[in-house]
């Protein structure tokens, strides 16, 4: 019997149907020979310190570190009837394919199954970058070999493995340090977590230490031939700051004086350059969370969610948790399909589609810039845009704009730029004059289209100018105007900014490797670790900003400087890199990891740690180290999770004081990132 183990059920569903797999069993599909079954995400999960040893229950810093000598697995009890199918029928295979997510975490989702229910026959790997029944079928005419993607798998090991010595040892570490300290919450540690966390730690430092400095600018009304147009006066050296802004208002005021004395201003030069702009990439997963954050104000998680369902259930794009946005050479012959399918979706398109050249070859085309996924890009067969909601149908035309624009000519503009001389002070004007629309017109109704709505207001159509002419003036604007501090994080500034964490590294070698890896966290993680953060309750909303709350502040001066320096994250990556080329094991990688949790746990185990108390007295989550709501039950009051359902972490309360009880004993270790 051949058995397709999937990720999810809907992923098995189509698997199943382009199969001709019909019959619907419990838990699987099946047909002549053949059994398509699922995978509820993760259906196993690493066993926890005390499922080693029922001491480590108890946080106790003499038992400290924490290193397995055989790791071990477990089914997750949440879906252990799934996991009872699945084991039951992948012990009936002769032989096994692995359809689950064509990724690192997919791999070892399927691999740590195929593990505990000890099967050793014949495995291949169905590699699908989207899900709707062509892209399936020729998918199922190319399977890969087990050998082939086997190191994935010791590489999504390394790096579970990898988490959960540093979250299970330094998370128990630093709060039972804390706790010395007095401090009463959860201080919950990530090998990636916490470099992200310490990101906007930073920013609102940076926000809270930031000083406004008045400057003053000078704006001209000009005109030539009846035509207005403005231009800025430029400062004198002297008095400025590096961003050549004035800062001293005598000097201002006394220009914009001459400059109205005077009446006209003279053209000393005039330069004008054609610019030419290419479309931009397909997205990646990042770029879209970015964008659908700056321009629909979605989150990241919600973003990813949408780009799921248009992946899984509208089978209308490809797989989404990209981070590259390059597209193979070998998918240019898809091109006519693609976009004969998109005009069936939406016949409106019929007059764009038309003027497209379907046989330009953009930038996005590299076989050498495609990672182990390509762009997210529209499927190959027409989408029912009418079963999408508006924000689903929101995502999916600024996907199908991204690709269409890769058809259509440059963005071509003059840029012009105009230096005048008016009662001896140096005016500058800039101009621009688009000469051709080309791919920005596909873009002018998605994200593009704000940014270009707003360049208009900025941009002007200089007249035609040539030095030693002459021009009136009109008004002359003194404004008075202040420095502005760093603006708060939003979360899709935050994935940015842990896509580009390369800038904040010295070592070459590292930022070079954080750039090769796009920075920390994956396109598939980061979604998971902001919103982990903020269920933990380091990260706070207010409004569409992220801020750090006092615990965060608290955790990022606690930890040693290592765990939160993007720079120790590179060199995981690069040796999770090399386990994936062969050119590293899996268990040397887990030898130094352990090595230097250990040492960690020795040099600060008699440490006291300085710790600034929160002033709110509700405690953290003992489980996953969010804050708690005291609520009232059959047995009186009691700190619950702020999480609940997701978590049921509970605390007893001192009813002399309301506050948490001192007797209390931590029963869990918190989940780390």
């Amino acid at each position: 019997m051949r058995v397709f183990l999937c990720e999810k059920p809907s992923q098995g569903k189509d698997i199943a149907r382009v199969l001709g797999a019909g019959q619907r069993r419990n838990g699987c599909y099946s047909g002549a020979g053949i059994v398509v079954t699922w995978c509820i995400g993760h259906l196993v999960e690493a066993v926890p310190p005390e499922g080693y040893d029922e001491r480590d229950k108890r946080w106790v810093i003499e038992q400290l570190p924490i290193i397995p000598e055989r790791w071990r697995v477990e089914p997750k009890a949440a879906t252990a009837a799934q996991f009872k199918i699945v084991k039951q029928l992948v012990g009936q295979a002769t032989e096994l394919v692995i359809a689950t997510d064509a990724d690192r975490e997919g791999e070892m989702i399927a691999r740590e199954i195929i593990e505990l229910c000890g099967y050793r026959g014949a495995i291949q790997r169905l590699w699908l970058s989207a899900l709707n029944d062509a892209s399936i079928r020729k998918a199922l005419g190319a399977l890969k070999s087990s050998a082939e993607t086997l190191p994935l798998y010791y590489s999504a090991l390394a790096r579970s493995r990898a988490d959960w010595l540093i979250g299970m040892n330094l998370s128990r570490l630093f709060t039972l340090l804390g706790r010395q300290a007095g401090y009463t919450g959860v201080l919950s540690v990530g090998r990636v977590q916490t470099p992200t966390l310490k990101l906007v730690v930073d920013r609102d430092r940076e926000i809270a230490r930031f000083v406004s400095a008045p400057f003053w600018a000078v704006e001209v009304a000009l005109s030539h031939a009846g035509q207005p147009f403005t231009a800025s006066w430029t400062p004198p050296e002297g008095c400025t700051d590096e961003a050549g802004r004035c800062l001293q208002q005598p000097v201002a005021q006394q220009a914009a004086e001459r400059m109205r004395a005077t009446g006209s201003a003279q053209v000393a030069s005039v330069e004008t350059e054609r610019v030419r702009e290419g479309p931009p990439l397909p997205f990646d997963l990042g770029t879209l969370q970015e964008l659908c954050s700056q321009q629909l104000g979605l989150d990241v998680q919600e973003t990813l969610d949408i780009a799921q369902a248009l992946y899984e259930t509208h089978k209308a794009t490809t797989y989404p948790r990209s981070d590259s946005g390059y597209l193979p050479e070998s998918m240019l012959a898809e091109v006519p399909t693609v976009l004969d399918s998109l005009v069936k979706t939406d016949p409106s398109l019929r007059p764009l589609i038309d003027r497209l050249d379907r046989n330009q070859r953009s930038r996005a085309w590299s076989d050498a810039k495609v990672t182990a996924h390509h762009g997210i890009i529209p499927t190959l067969e027409p989408a029912n845009l009418s079963a999408m909601n508006d924000k689903e149908l929101a995502v999916y035309k600024l996907i199908r704009a991204h690709y269409l624009a890769q058809f259509l000519p440059h963005h071509e503009f003059d840029r012009t730029v105009a230096e005048l001389a008016c009662g001896g002070q140096s005016l500058l004007a800039v101009g621009k004059q688009i000469a051709v629309a080309g791919w920005r017109q596909v873009l002018a109704s998605s994200e593009e289209g704000g940014a270009d709505s707003d360049d208009a207001q900025r941009s002007q159509v200089l007249p035609a100018l040539r030095a030693g002419l002459s021009c009136q003036v009109g008004h002359v604007d003194l404004k008075a105007l202040k420095t502005l501090p760093p603006k708060p994080y939003t979360q899709g500034e935050l994935v940015k900014a842990m896509k580009g964490v390369a800038r904040l590294v010295t070592d070459p070698r590292l930022k070079q490797k954080l750039k090769d890896t796009t920075g920390i966290g994956t396109e598939a993680t980061r979604a998971n670790i902001i919103s982990g953060l903020l269920g933990r309750g380091y990260l706070l909303t207010k409004g569409r900003a992220v801020r750090a709350s006092d615990a965060a502040f608290t955790l990022i001066d606690t930890v040693p400087a290592a765990i939160a320096d993007p720079g120790t994250t590179a060199v995981w990556e690069q040796a999770l890199d090399m386990i994936e080329a062969g050119q590293m094991t899996l268990d040397a990688f887990i030898a130094k990891q352990s090595a230097w949790v250990t040492q960690l746990v020795q040099q600060y185990r008699g440490t006291t740690l300085a710790i600034k108390l929160p002033p709110s007295p509700s405690p953290s989550c003992p489980q996953c180290g969010a804050p708690m709501r005291q609520r009232t039950g059959k047995s009186g009051a009691f700190w619950s999770c702020s999480r609940y359902p997701d978590c049921k972490g509970t605390l007893p309360v001192d009813t002399s004081t309301g506050k948490r009880s001192a007797s209390r004993k931590q029963r869990a270790s918190p989940k780390a990132s």
